[in-house]
């Protein structure tokens, strides 16, 4: 979307006469010919240029006609007959922005102010390459282009695409007039208003027929439209406005690609990749289009399973493993999400869950916030698979029971829902739950907290959006979630749901605060920091004390000085609890527990690692081992199964906790691990179908302990254990 705002930024705006000259040998006058719809005069126009004795013309010339390559080679020789000139690089730059090259268009915007400091086309191509990533930075560029020419109308119009991606209508409105008042054809403004009013469920064809009554082939109009649908969750009506741009415009390739990539968002895969490929053969080819084409290609690599309700799609490597604890989260979350919100879903599910988070990555590509772990795009998820990240890096159950929420909630309010609302409650979902799910708080929030800076709650979704600092979309998560627990913990959970049906019906932030809690937004914010920080003690104010504890007893640790760690570990926990990262407390007073001999401290003190949702498998099955050594099996159980939720890679889990669950008569446990075993192909495969077998024989399924025996004889025909039971079971018989 912002590349096809770049080309408003081409144009520098002229005044709008009556007729434009047939005759136009500007660069400007070719781009208003273009942007009143009079192709052919444009291409006329800018043929013109291309047989300049000019570079620079010649550029824009190629440019104009289409010919990027030719154009790349005629600015690389304008610049090297003029090395001063600041503009030769901003069109440069231009090009190449549009072209998918911000890392060289950024470098030339930046030559170009050390040539001319004052340059406001620089500073606009600055904040167009920094609203690609949606970065704060571009706010501030795109005012600093104002500051140095207030009438420059492609800069109004990128800051008012960025006041409505920041859910600031009314600043939106007020950009877009100012360009509208500075050039009455200001097409991308007109189409902000009309975005305006589609996101407030208002009708929009007043300002889509003045669009259309400049340019009725001006596609990119709706392609903005559609941007800021999909930013709101609003896939279905994003699609139908990108099937407008390119009906307006079978040529813009940008909308096209929009269309494919969301088409893909909603598992439309064949459409997809019709229109990616359309994309690809007229050599638009950006990161997005060739990415989703690779991994529509690699569909082949995945299973997919109907279940009613639930559709699940799997890699074929790990599709057998993986598929019984999916299935059981999704049906759990289903289970209690239906109870919960009082609703069922209009069709069933779809949840993706890829193998290479690169991947992922695609499937989600022009979102913003992203390091996600999952995305939910209506009745789709799509996330990380537990081998796409390191051993303990996410919690996968816990992940996709939270976008399980966002399936519901954008469902129940017709995808019209905050960013933060869903957010925070899918936040909250998780550590209801589970209370060893969900996040931690991390050390970045906590110096946010310190450093008081939350957002007021009707200025939150910006934090997810376009961050201030580097942590501020995680502090925004975490706020959000913490909100949601507030309103449970004080006014009950109806009250959630209560706000939820306001959402549904386009009640803003302030007014659903009001109407369900009685408050304003500003006592609201108030009243909930005070008890955030009441819940948090004194963890904030304390963190520089903890950070240099907890360096001084990494050094004990590493220098095996347990007495001093068992002296000062339990005050560096007790500074910050919920530090469960590497590096933290628990196991360094443990390792001086186990060291000292005494494995009853140690399995203390990790047990409470793993009730503030430690994670790390390894310290789990540490713990799971000293609660087997402790006669605990029933626990050490437990907290093998946690391991499942976090990394149900690891056969070794599987198999204890197979023969856990066996000894304890979970003949259904027991089935389940020893299958994982199997399905991981084990080296030993003869002990691995034994297992398998004789916990089908204990759970009376005779038929399939006999297949299993027979496996374990044909991979070892020696294997006493095995003939053993084949034996029992002939006899049995």
């Amino acid at each position: 979307m912002k590349r096809a705002l770049a080309f408003a930024a081409l144009c520098i705006a002229l005044p709008l006469s009556v007729a434009i000259a047939a005759h136009a040998t500007t660069p400007d006058e070719c781009a208003k010919l273009r942007l009143h719809g009079q192709s052919a005069q444009a291409q006329s126009c800018y043929d013109s240029l291309a047989r300049s004795s000019s570079p620079y013309l010649r550029a824009e010339g190629d440019w104009g006609l289409r010919d990027y390559d030719q154009a790349n080679n005629e600015f690389r020789a304008a610049v090297a007959q003029n090395d001063s000139s600041a503009v030769y690089r901003v069109r440069w730059g231009m090009l190449l922005h549009e072209r998918f090259n911000n890392t060289d268009a950024e470098q030339l915007f930046k030559e170009a102010l050390q040539r001319d400091p004052k340059d406001a086309q620089a500073y606009l191509g600055l904040a167009l390459v920094s609203a690609d990533g949606f970065d704060s930075k571009a706010v501030e560029w795109t005012a600093k282009a104002l500051e140095l020419d207030p009438k420059l109308v492609a800069a109004h119009e990128l800051a008012a695409n960025l006041a409505l991606e920041d859910s600031d209508p009314a600043d939106a409105v007020q950009q877009a007039d100012a360009a509208i008042h500075l050039a009455p054809d200001a097409l991308d403004a007109m189409a902000i208003h009309a975005a305006v009013e589609i996101l407030a469920d208002r009708s929009p064809d007043a300002w889509l027929a003045k669009i259309i009554a400049v340019n009725p082939h001006y596609g990119q109009a709706y392609a903005i439209v559609a941007h800021h649908l999909v930013l709101n969750y609003r896939y279905d009506d994003a699609i139908a406005y990108y099937r407008k741009a390119i009906a307006a415009d079978p040529q813009l390739w940008s909308a096209r690609s929009e269309l494919g990539v969301n088409l893909m968002r909603l598992a439309e895969d064949d459409e997809a990749q019709k229109q990616l490929v359309i994309c690809y053969d007229n050599g638009y080819r950006d990161a997005a289009t060739v990415n989703s084409l690779r991994l529509l290609d690699s569909e082949k690599n995945y299973d997919v399973f109907h279940d009613g309700d639930a559709i699940l799609k799997l890699n074929k490597s790990e599709a057998d493993l993986l598929r019984p604890y999916f299935d059981e989260i999704i049906q759990r979350a289903m289970a209690t999400y239906n109870k919960k919100y009082e609703m069922a879903l209009p069709g069933p599910v779809q949840v993706e869950a890829y193998s290479d988070h690169e991947d992922f990555a695609v499937r989600t590509l022009g979102m913003p916030g992203l390091g996600a772990l999952g995305v939910t795009f209506g009745l789709v998820v799509v996330m990380d698979s537990p081998s796409a990240r390191k051993p303990g890096d996410f919690n996968w159950a816990s992940t996709l029971w939270h976008e399980m929420s966002h399936v519901y909630i954008l469902t129940a309010t017709n995808h019209r829902v905050p960013r933060w609302f869903t957010e925070g409650l899918a936040v909250h979902e998780e550590t209801q739950a589970d209370p060893e799910w969900g996040d931690p708080i991390t050390p970045d929030i906590v110096v946010a907290l310190r450093d008081k800076k939350l957002l007021p709650v009707t200025q939150l979704d910006r934090g997810f959006v376009r961050p201030d600092y580097d942590a501020q979309v995680v502090v925004s998560y975490y706020q959000a979630g913490r909100i949601c627990d507030y309103i449970q913990n004080r006014w009950g959970n109806q009250k959630l749901l209560d706000m939820v049906h306001s959402f549904a019906h386009r009640t803003t932030t302030a007014d659903a605060i009001q109407q369900n809690l009685g408050m304003s937004a500003e006592e609201f914010d108030k009243e909930f920091q005070a008890w955030l920080y009441q819940d948090l003690g004194s963890v904030p104010q304390n963190f520089d004390k903890w950070h240099d504890a907890l360096k001084q007893l990494a050094a004990d640790a590493e220098a095996h000085n347990y007495d001093a760690v068992l002296k000062e570990g339990p005050e560096v926990v007790q500074l910050y609890p919920q530090y469960i990262y590497d590096a933290n407390a628990y196991e360094f007073i443990a390792e001086a527990d186990v060291a000292k001999g005494n494995k009853t401290a140690a399995a203390a003190e990790l047990t409470d690692y793993e009730r503030q949702g430690g994670r790390d498998p390894d310290t789990l099955k540490e713990l799971a081992s000293l609660e087997q050594d402790l006669s605990q099996p029933q626990k050490a159980a437990a907290t093998l199964n946690r391991i499942n939720w976090i990394y149900p890679l690891d056969a070794e889990v599987h198999r204890r906790l197979g023969a856990l669950w066996l000894a304890q008569h979970n003949y259904a446990g027991a089935v389940r691990e020893f299958n994982a075993v199997v399905d991981m192909n084990p080296l030993d495969k003869a002990s691995a179908e034994y297992d398998l077998a004789e916990a089908y024989y204990d759970s009376g399924q005779r038929d399939k302990a006999e297949n299993c025996v027979l496996a374990s004889l044909e991979a070892a025909p020696d294997y006493q254990p095995a003939q053993k039971l084949l034996l029992q079971l002939h006899g049995s018989q």
